[in-house]
């Protein structure tokens, strides 16, 4: 992974951040929210190799934790996407490439959007903050299960054509 691919995607990351803060974020999507950063941090490191998935996940991490709106711990973001690259690069290797089979993929990033919310949760519970209702954090989880669904069908195309910019020759092979 070249030091160039590396900040284009640090600034795309950033981008779709400001765009999830500043409008994604103020829509009231029924049951639950959707978050755009995740999906598109998701989807990068399901593509990635498996110090790329895991180095992805660190970065997106910290920018989460960096967040006006979140209050959790600082680092918790950072150790629930990093753990979500790893289980992304172990996982990844057994399922083969995405490009091929474009369901799995939303699927896959389905599965890691919910899996790093129950993560959330459970991390939360662990350092002792109150987390809500259970009912409310499954309909929560659910919610936004169903939108990165609905919404990551449409995007990981061009998260994959923008990915494939970023390429080198050498990595294209």
């Amino acid at each position: 992974m070249s030091w160039s691919r590396v900040g284009f995607t640090s600034v795309l990351l950033l981008f779709f951040f400001i765009v999830q803060e500043s409008a994604i974020s103020k829509i009231n999507f029924p049951i639950a929210g959707f978050s755009l950063y995740i999906c598109v941090v998701l989807g990068l490191m399901a593509l990635e190799d498996r110090f790329g998935a895991i180095s992805f996940g660190f970065m997106a991490g910290i920018v989460l934790d960096f967040s006006p709106s979140s209050d959790s711990p600082f680092g918790k973001w950072a150790l629930i996407l990093t753990i979500i690259g790893y289980l992304f690069s172990r996982n990844r290797e057994s399922i083969g490439d995405f490009t091929e089979r474009p369901m799995a993929f939303v699927l896959f990033v389905t599965a890691g959007a919910t899996v790093a919310l129950i993560m959330f949760l459970i991390i939360g519970l662990v350092l002792g903050e109150n987390n809500g209702s259970i009912l409310n954090n499954l309909k929560t989880v659910f919610g936004n299960g169903i939108w990165t669904l609905l919404f990551s069908s449409i995007l990981l195309p061009l998260i994959v054509k923008l990915r494939a910019l970023t390429l080198s020759s050498r990595e294209r092979i």
